[in-house]
C-alpha cells in the first residue's frame, strides 16, 4: 500500500488515512482509519489570528497612549464596541478601519502591522483551537 496518505479537511484539522483499502468494483474507499491530526505552527501550538494579534497591539498602543477606547473610537469614526470587539480579537476589522483607528491613535497602518507581524515572528500568543459555526 505505500505511505499513508493526508488530506486537509475542513478548518485547520488533518485527517490521516492510516489504512484503506479500494472497492474494486466502483474505485471507492471502502474501509477508513482516520485519525484527527490539528494543524500546528513550528512552536508547537496552534497559531493565532491574525484578528487576535492585531486587536491586541492596538489596544497596547492605545493604552501607551493613555488614551480611552471611546475617545480613540469617537476620533476613528467607529463605535466604542467595535473597537472593544477589534481589541478582543472578536472582529476582524478591514484595512479602511484599521487605517481608521491607527490614524486616530497616531500611528501609522504600517507600525500596526509591523508590531503584529512581530509577535508572529516571535510566535507570541498562541492560543487554543478554534471552533467555527458551519
Amino acid at each position: 500500500m505505500g505511505r499513508p496518505s493526508v488530506s486537509v479537511l475542513g478548518m485547520g484539522e488533518l485527517i490521516r488515512l492510516d489504512a484503506h483499502r479500494r472497492d474494486r468494483t466502483n474505485g471507492t474507499l471502502a474501509h477508513v482509519e482516520a485519525a484527527k491530526v490539528p494543524l500546528a505552527h513550528r512552536g508547537g501550538g496552534p497559531e493565532p489570528l491574525w484578528r487576535e494579534v492585531v486587536g491586541r497591539r492596538v489596544r497596547a498602543v492605545r493604552r501607551d497612549r493613555g488614551e480611552r477606547l471611546a475617545d480613540t473610537a469617537e476620533r476613528a469614526g467607529i463605535s466604542p464596541q467595535y473597537l472593544s470587539e477589534v481589541e478582543r480579537g472578536r472582529k476582524d476589522p478591514s484595512s479602511e478601519i484599521l487605517a481608521a483607528v491607527a490614524g486616530a491613535l497616531g500611528v501609522s497602518l504600517r507600525e500596526i502591522v509591523e508590531l503584529a507581524h512581530a509577535d508572529l515572528a516571535r510566535g507570541a500568543g498562541a492560543r487554543g483551537p478554534v471552533l467555527l459555526a458551519a
